[in-house]
């Protein structure tokens, strides 16, 4: 049994994507991060912090993106989502998957939120140097660890395209429009979108 711990319109999105793209069973259970009580204590048994995602795959739970990711793609191997342990593409893979969670996510929120700041006070550094290398890396190569879609695309892509249309905090370049058209082309990309529509609303994350 793989149950999903879910905020539709959410940063947990991108797993909600990723489970779309495994084609393994799954159960969702939404969890209200907007309810005007807040989330209910009782969800910090599966999340201490009560955020989305968590996963529990047979009893086993696991939080973070970037950790739910690895997990996954490394469970359901058949999917191809991930290099193998061993494949030299695996350490670009795993280093995409986490500069999502600490480097992409932290400065699209400080960006957000009108701070300023000296970029080496913090961890995620500067937003113009992460825009910068997003560019840069998407220029060169299809996908954002390789010539191939993986796991590390439905984060990045999801985060571009959350920040993109909804907080509109991110640049409207061409290779940024061109890579969210090519991962919007995946039937798995739109299946996750549609779940996301029926369950409730738009909103903030």
């Amino acid at each position: 049994m793989l149950k999903f711990y879910h905020a539709p319109w959410s940063r947990s999105s991108g797993v909600h994507w990723l489970l779309e793209e495994l084609g393994v069973p799954y159960e969702t259970e939404i969890i209200d991060i907007r309810a005007p009580g807040g989330v209910p204590e009782s969800y910090r048994a599966i999340q201490p912090n009560k955020k989305v995602p968590a996963i529990d795959h047979d009893g086993t739970i696991v939080t973070e993106r970037a950790a739910i990711c690895i997990y996954l793609s490394d469970t359901f191997p058949q999917a191809g989502l991930a290099p193998a342990i061993g494949d030299k593409a695996r350490a670009t893979w795993l280093t995409w998957l986490v500069y999502s969670d600490s480097v992409f996510d932290p400065a699209i929120a400080a960006k957000a939120q009108g701070w300023t700041y000296n970029s080496n006070s913090f961890s995620f550094g500067a937003y113009d140097d992460m825009v910068r290398h997003l560019e840069k890396t998407l220029s060169s190569r299809p996908y954002i660890a390789g010539d191939r879609f993986t796991a590390a695309d439905t984060q990045i892509g999801s985060g571009i395209y959350f920040v993109t249309n909804i907080l509109k905090a991110f640049p409207d370049k061409p290779v940024f429009r061109d890579y969210l058209a090519r991962l919007q082309e995946r039937p798995a990309y739109q299946r996750y979108l549609a779940k996301d529509a029926a369950a409730t609303p738009r909103g903030a994350s």
